[in-house]
């Protein structure tokens, strides 16, 4: 063993120097403690945890309508006549942007308001003149009433007073035809007296005049009472005739009310009518200048220049709200879309704003700023994803006051936590994203 390694020396001192110094025989190689370390390395990395996400880009919106970019309309035809505004102009709720000029034929009259109210006082005066007639034909109704009812008393008494004539009447009558049957039973007897020659011719002819002149007496109580009889009917008619022509008036008076109250009914609508034409005069003049809704910044005016003719709910000018809740709109794949709930924790990046970022280490990460997910669309995007939304995290550090809407964004929505070489297997296998629960609840874990 010794006489080789002599040999092998020996030889070595006679290979050239280049040779040795290119196959390196007089150095110990280090390489296998270069794998052993990179082989450490790589399996503390693989064993690292690495917090699932899934990223997606948007831009900064908000959630409420009202502060969203918003369109402000004519709503009557007509032409420009001033503006008041120009673009980039801040302006505060109230503020007059732009003032037009009517185009139509009907409301071109300067004094159309003031026609338009004469014509209402007139309905109204004829309201009015309609109700006091109305007043006085009730009033000459109660007379007519009264007058009746006076007439129909004095004929009611009139007949008591003939009731108790009738009552005198009757027994003349009865006395009378007493007095006329005791007068010719007296001229019967007569009779037979004078022809047995008892009495004499004057004494008959005296029984025949008195019971001619009984009968007289009751003929004439006869009619008399007739005649009584007679006057009560007649009043009686009276009374009837009286109710009648009292009737015949209060039904005409009636008719002449009804008649005015109809007129009424319609000149109330021709009134109501004529409120609510004035109403609208009223209105459409007010519609001749547009008025800022809130507070905002004009960004875009469609129209310029003077007497330019816009149409009925043509844009004028478009706006952007001053007071704005952001939040960001986020469009995620379908494959992704049963990961993602209400609650669940987002990180933010928003253009113009640096950041570094480690999307399977967002607590490493700089600049990024952290949302909570308020929405999920159930309907898909016409781009094929689906859309959520953003507000930011009243945990985390609040948005960048710079913010503008349209800025884009891009958000990480975190999902489960796992060692670095599962993401890598599931990445490699193409698998979805662990599941995880909420703090609603709405998801349970695998």
């Amino acid at each position: 063993m010794k006489n080789t390694l002599e040999n092998i020396n020996a030889e070595s001192n006679f290979t050239p120097k280049s040779i040795r110094s290119i196959y390196r025989y007089e150095k110990n190689s280090k390489i296998g403690y270069w794998v052993l370390g990179i082989f450490v390395f790589l399996l503390i990395v693989l064993l690292m945890p690495w917090t699932q996400n899934i990223s997606s880009s948007g831009h900064v919106t908000t959630l409420y309508q009202d502060q969203r970019p918003q369109q402000i309309n004519t709503v009557i035809p007509g032409k420009i006549i001033k503006w008041y505004i120009k673009e980039g102009d801040v302006v505060k709720k109230g503020d007059t942007l732009v003032q037009l000029a009517d185009t139509k034929d009907d409301y071109l009259d300067s004094n159309l308001v003031e026609r338009t109210k004469d014509q209402l006082n007139s309905k109204e005066q004829e309201l009015l003149f309609y109700s006091e007639k109305i007043n006085a034909i009730e009033s000459q109704i109660n007379a007519i009433e009264n007058n009746r009812d006076l007439k129909i008393s004095s004929y009611q008494n009139k007949i008591e007073q003939y009731k108790r004539k009738l009552i005198s009447d009757s027994s003349e009558v009865v006395a009378a035809e007493v007095d006329y049957k005791i007068a010719q039973e007296q001229l019967t007897r007569g009779k037979q007296l004078f022809n047995q020659g008892v009495v004499s011719l004057v004494e008959l002819e005296r029984r025949t005049a008195q019971s001619n002149k009984t009968l007289a007496i009751l003929t004439e109580k006869q009619q008399k009472l007739l005649n009584t009889r007679q006057e009560i009917n007649i009043i009686k008619i009276d009374i009837n005739s009286v109710r009648q022509e009292a009737d015949d008036k209060i039904f005409k008076s009636r008719s002449e009310i009804a008649s005015s109250r109809g007129n009424i009914a319609g000149a109330t609508g021709e009134l109501a009518k004529n409120k609510n034409i004035l109403a609208n005069y009223i209105s459409r003049g007010n519609q001749k200048w547009l008025i800022a809704p809130q507070d905002g910044q004009i960004i875009k005016a469609k129209k310029g220049g003077i007497n330019e003719i816009v149409k009925e709910g043509e844009m004028i000018v478009e706006m952007v709200p001053t007071q704005i809740d952001h939040a960001i709109e986020l469009f995620i794949e379908p494959m992704d879309l049963m990961l993602i709930n209400p609650g669940q924790k987002v990180r933010m990046i928003f253009d113009g704003f640096p950041a570094i970022v480690f999307s399977g280490w967002p607590d490493n990460s700089y600049g990024t700023f952290g949302g909570v997910v308020s929405m999920v669309e159930n309907n898909r995007n016409e781009n094929g994803k689906f859309r959520i939304l953003v507000i930011p995290d009243s945990e985390q550090n609040v948005w960048p006051a710079a913010l503008k809407t349209g800025t884009g964004a891009r958000g990480f929505a975190l999902l489960n936590t796992v060692p670095v070489w599962y993401e890598l297997w599931r990445q490699i296998n193409g698998f979805p994203p662990d599941y995880y629960t909420t703090k609603a609840g709405t998801k349970n874990a695998k």
